[in-house]
Formats: C-alpha cells, structure tokens, sequence
C-alpha cells in the first residue's frame, strides 16, 4: 500500500473544498461522455495509469462513435485521495461515473450508499465468470452484492540485495523458515556491511495502511492465533481484543527498531518512506531486506522514470516465513483495487461499457504487467505470456496459495489506525508492548461501540 497519513480537520475541510472542484462539475450533464476518477502517481515520472487509461479511452471512443471519456485524475497520497473521493461521491452534481476504489474501503463506501451495486450489470457479462471467486469476495459488500470490478490483486513478500547478502555472507538462495531467521540475516548485515540498513519493515500512522498491511499483518497472520482470523471472529461479528499473536508481532517490530536493524526511526516514519524504499535505497543498495509488494517492478520498467533494468539479477526474492516455521510455512497478504460506479452517477450504463471494455483478456493482461499486478482472471492466470512477461510474476502468483485477506468491514479502518499507532509506540520507544497492546483495545472498543472480544 502507498502512504497513508493522518488528516487534522482542517486539512480535511480543505480536500473537501478541492474535491467539489476536481472533476469540474458532475456526470449527468453531457449523456455522452463518462467520466473516469482515478488515484494519480504523486511521482510526477510515475504516469502507468496513465498511460493505460488513455489507450483505453482511445479503445472505447473508437467502439463507441458519438461518446467520450473524460479522465479525471486526483493526484495526491492514499488517504487524501480517499478524502477527495467520497467528497465527490456525496453529491450528483460532484459524482463522476466510475472511480477507482481500494478494497480496503469499499465497504465503508458501500454502507454509507456511495456506490451502486452492479449484480445486474454482471449477471449479463460473460466475463465475470473468469474471475477468481476470492477477487470477488473483495468487493461484496455485507448484503452479498458486488459494487466493483477488481483490476488485479497483490502479494507480499521479502526482497533482497544479493550483493549484501555475499558481502555479510549469507546464502544468495535465501529461505528464511522463521521470524528468527529474519532477525538473523538483519543483525548479520548490520554487523558485516556497515552503512546498509539491515531491514525495512513499514511502521506507524504516517505510512497508514502500509504498515497495518504490509508488516503487521504479515506478521500477525503467521502466528498460531493466524491459523483464524487474528482480528475479526465472523461467528460472533466482533473485533478480537489483542491476544499473543498480536503482541508477538508487536515485539517484532518493537526489535527490529530497538536494536537499529531498521532505517532511522525519523526516515521510518517520514510519509514518503515508500518512495525512498523503491526509488533510492533498493536501486543504489542501501537497503538488506525489504518486507514489501509485488508491484515494486512497475517502478523500475522502461518509461517508469525510475528505470533499473538489472533489478531482477540485483534482488532475491524470498516467501515471509510464518512466525515458527508452522504449517503452511510461508504467509501473504493480499488486497487490491477496484472499479466501482457511484450510486449518484449520471451514466452508469456507459461507465459499465467502459469497464467491459478495460476488462477484455488483452487489456487486463496488459494491465496486469504495466502494473506489476497479480491476475485475478483465470484465463490470464494460465496464459504463458502473462507468467514471463516479468521476473518474479510467478513467486508473486505462487503466494496467493498462502495469502490472507483483510476483514475490511466499515469498521476496519479505524481498527487499522489503531494498529497504526501502537506500531508508533513501540518504534519510538514511547509504549512498551503491553502498553501498546492496552492502547490497541481501548482504541478498539472505541473504533468498533466496544463489539470486541478477548482473545
């Protein structure tokens, strides 16, 4: 996930006001043109998306005499962009026809009646039948109907720098079977190669959803109490209140900080850590190991601006372990995006034929390779061309045998703000585990009217 940061009111009453102005008026006003909101790279060089809808706006334009698209870019971090959206989406005359919406808040979206289910759309689109049942799940609200249309998914894992790890003398076939492994190869880097940082693990509320995602839940799913949903009891429908698993990976990130196997506590919580991570401190060997996504690539292809083609000889790729080696052994995490049609929309019919038209085969391939995504179409999946268009294609897709997803119910991004901040504390050195784990469920009980239960 890209950075996250915490929003004052302030700041939100602003977005607010710039979101009412960024699409320039609603959708309803011309029938023949369907406008098309999308999250725009902050990096400027970064322009994959783009690209993409501008090729597909060409496509559709063409198989459509007489219609246009309008692309509608927000260019601005994750949660300023999320800001903007559901500003847009609260007013027809603001709601553009199709936005491009994170799984991890579309059912926020959907429970304040922001977007429109599209069963009837998909009920007569072959294609939906091509698509894995668990991409799906992704975008199905509690009342058991679909508001979206994934484009692609993502796993995590751990990158590494072969020439650190020859230098610190580690093996450049690198498994780790434990935590401890990691841990290991982190202190050994730190003591033989000097002047590298031994480990990234993404951490507190200014980087949000990466940290919640990409570390701590890589970390909490591969205890003894991720063998369940460590956050969520779906019998019950409540919020579990802490519990070892939770602490264990509390103390993982608490150790990799403490004993400086990580960047800067400062560089670790600067909102653009993410952008140093994969534009200065993988490509000029600054960096050991780096718990991190499957899209990293998009950044370092032909036309990225940050082009590094030695990246696959430079960087080994291996599976997060679970926290003992326990079945099944490896652990992933895995969200995603999707495109979604706002119950206000002025064109819905038309902004589905465009979504048909991004989800052919061919464009969906294509898609998944420009972005370095994970197909979540089954056709593309078994296509030779999609599994060598790019190294590492095929351990990311491997992964998603072990992967977990998030329970974004409308309370999940509260409860992961929570995460967020007692991740702070123990990287600072300001809250001690137990006094993180404590803040954790008194803000857990807050964020969720006390629907929690104690591990």
């Amino acid at each position: 996930m890209r950075p996250t940061a915490a929003l004052t009111p302030l700041v939100v009453l602003a977005l607010a006001a710039t979101a009412l102005t960024a699409c320039g008026g609603g959708s309803g006003g011309d029938p023949d043109t369907v406008k098309v909101s999308f999250k725009q790279s902050t990096d400027n060089s970064i322009k994959v998306m783009d690209t993409y809808l501008a090729d597909i706006k060409e496509q559709f334009e063409k198989a459509h005499p007489g219609k246009k698209v309008e692309l509608v870019p927000i260019k601005a971090p994750d949660s300023e962009y999320y800001t903007k959206l559901q500003q847009m989406l609260r007013s027809p005359k603001t709601a553009p026809d199709l936005v491009y919406e994170d799984t991890f808040l579309i059912n926020s979206d959907i429970t304040s009646g922001y977007l429109k289910p599209l069963d009837p759309y998909l009920a007569k689109w072959p294609d939906w039948n091509r698509f894995i049942d668990t991409a799906k799940a992704a975008a199905r609200g509690e009342d058991g109907k679909t508001y979206g249309v994934p484009d692609g998914t993502d796993t995590r894992g751990l990158w590494f720098d072969k020439d650190v790890f020859a230098k610190a003398g580690l093996p450049a076939d690198w498994q780790p079977k434990t935590w401890k492994d990691v841990l290991t190869a982190a202190r050994t880097i730190k003591q033989k190669v000097p002047g590298v940082i031994p480990l990234n693990v993404y951490t507190g509320k200014p980087v949000g959803e990466a940290a919640t995602m990409q570390t701590f839940e890589m970390l909490l799913y591969g205890t003894n109490d991720g063998r369940t949903d460590p956050l969520y009891d779906k019998s019950s429908k409540k919020w579990i209140a802490g519990g070892q698993g939770f602490e264990d990976a509390l103390a993982f990130v608490e150790t990799v900080y403490k004993e400086k196997l990580g960047p800067d506590v400062s560089d670790a919580l600067d909102p653009n850590v993410m952008t140093r991570v994969r534009g200065e401190w993988l490509p000029q060997g600054k960096l050991g190991i780096a718990l991190d996504g499957s899209w990293l690539p998009q950044d370092w292809l032909p036309g990225s601006g940050h082009e590094w083609p030695e990246w696959s000889k430079k960087l080994g790729l291996a599976a997060m372990p679970t926290q003992t080696g326990q079945a099944p052994g490896k652990v992933s995490m895995s969200g995603g995006w999707t495109w979604s049609i706002p119950a206000k929309a002025g064109n819905p019919d038309l902004a589905f034929e465009f979504i048909k038209t991004m989800q052919t085969k061919a464009n969906a391939q294509k898609w998944y390779v420009a972005n370095s995504g994970i197909a979540v179409r089954e056709d593309v999946a078994k296509d030779p061309g999609y599994a060598t268009a790019q190294p590492g294609t095929e351990f990311f897709t491997d992964l998603v045998r072990h992967t977990h997803y998030r329970p974004a119910y409308p309370a999940y991004p509260k409860v992961s703000t929570a995460i967020q901040e007692a991740m702070e504390g123990v990287t600072t050195g300001d809250m001690s585990v137990d006094e993180a784990t404590g803040h954790y469920v008194d803000a857990l009980k807050d964020a969720t009217d006390n629907q929690v239960v104690e591990r």
